[in-house]
């Protein structure tokens, strides 16, 4: 049976801004960085715009990136998903239990001596991934359905337990590997309040947006007419975070060029020991290939807009576990392009349907 297209079916394969996105990002960080050392009126500028360690330009961009993907998840089939327990349950377990651990594994294993760049990244391992896993699926022949479903199920998990799971894992865990001196400490409501923000504010628009779209427009002009002009504003905002944030720290990322390898390497370790762990868990379940996919994609991404967002309203822009956090995206896209083809190798080796 043939998959509707969450993304359209306008075009298959990478758009434009999609395909060079790692290209866009170095030129973005370039960008600011050289913003930021040779242009000091400008950081000036964007520290002004801001509200207690809440940066406007930066919370607009950051709401702007994650509006596009709430809006494209497919909310009226979410239901009929929801009824496959094993699927969900999987889902859970990885999203939930094995990839924040991870992470914290080898943020403490990697960076205990850097506690600020440890923060970023287990910031970034609790935030599961709402966004370009729509992408990464669409490339893999994943199970588009159950894609967005998942994606539903972690947008209401990060809204509703996000802010509990920082805290637990940045506050009370810290301490029992010797770290507690060095960890800054954040309450639940700190959390909770930017969760909603950055999550809670352009989930709610993107829900209003497609029921009221689809329902006065219908879903074939919402899905191929109104998506496709918006999706692009997700890589657009990005770029111009990116931007921002590195001319505030432009002259600091100058002198610590192997602070980003340092950050990078846990990174990539953690996306393809996560995509390896749940494709294996899903193959050994009999899932069949495109919800196996559509779960171990799911599992080795990670939303880092949210962890940027985070970050940034309550630790400050200028700090460590911000310029870890904004590292993510430098590093996800290539390692999970790389997986979407591991991905499509496995499917010939490991599974006989073609669906």
């Amino acid at each position: 049976m043939a998959q509707s297209n969450p993304i359209g079916d306008r075009k298959k394969g990478l758009s434009f801004l999609d395909k060079y996105l790692t290209f866009w990002i170095f030129l973005a960080m370039a960008m600011g960085i050289l913003l930021g050392a040779f242009v000091p009126a400008f950081p000036a500028l964007i520290a002004g715009l801001q509200v207690g360690t809440t940066s406007i330009p930066i919370a607009i961009g950051l709401i702007l990136m994650m509006y596009p993907p709430l809006a494209k998840v497919r909310y009226e089939k979410i239901s009929g998903v929801f009824s496959d327990r094993k699927i969900v349950a999987l889902s859970l377990v990885q999203n939930w239990i094995i990839g924040p651990i991870l992470m914290f594994a080898l943020a403490v294993i990697f960076l205990r001596d850097y506690p600020e760049y440890m923060v970023g990244l287990i910031m970034i391992g609790l935030a599961r991934c709402i966004a370009m896993v729509l992408v990464w699926n669409e490339l893999a022949k994943g199970h588009t359905d159950y894609a967005a479903a998942l994606v539903a199920l972690n947008s209401m998990f990060q809204v509703l337990f996000y802010s509990v799971y920082a805290w637990v894992f940045i506050t009370v865990l810290p301490p029992l590997f010797g770290l507690g001196g060095s960890i800054v400490n954040v309450s639940i409501w700190q959390v909770a309040e930017s969760v909603f923000i950055y999550l809670g504010i352009p989930a709610i628009a993107g829900a209003l947006t497609h029921f009221v779209l689809v329902k006065s427009k219908g879903e074939a002009w919402y899905h191929k007419e109104f998506m496709p002009r918006i999706s692009p504003l997700t890589l657009i905002a990005l770029l111009f975070t990116i931007v921002v944030m590195f001319s505030l720290k432009g002259s600091v990322i100058l002198q610590i060029p192997l602070d980003v390898i340092r950050i990078a390497v846990p990174l990539v370790l953690y996306f393809v020991l996560m995509f390896a762990i749940s494709f294996f868990m899903g193959w050994k379940l009999g899932a069949g290939y495109s919800k196996t996919a559509s779960l171990s994609l799911t599992a080795a991404s990670n939303n880092f807009e949210l962890a940027i967002a985070v970050a940034v309203a309550v630790f400050g822009i200028s700090s460590g576990a911000a310029f870890a956090a904004v590292i993510g995206p430098l590093i996800e896209v290539p390692v999970l392009l790389a997986l979407v083809n591991v991905s499509l190798f496995l499917k010939g080796k490991l599974f006989k349907e073609m669906v």
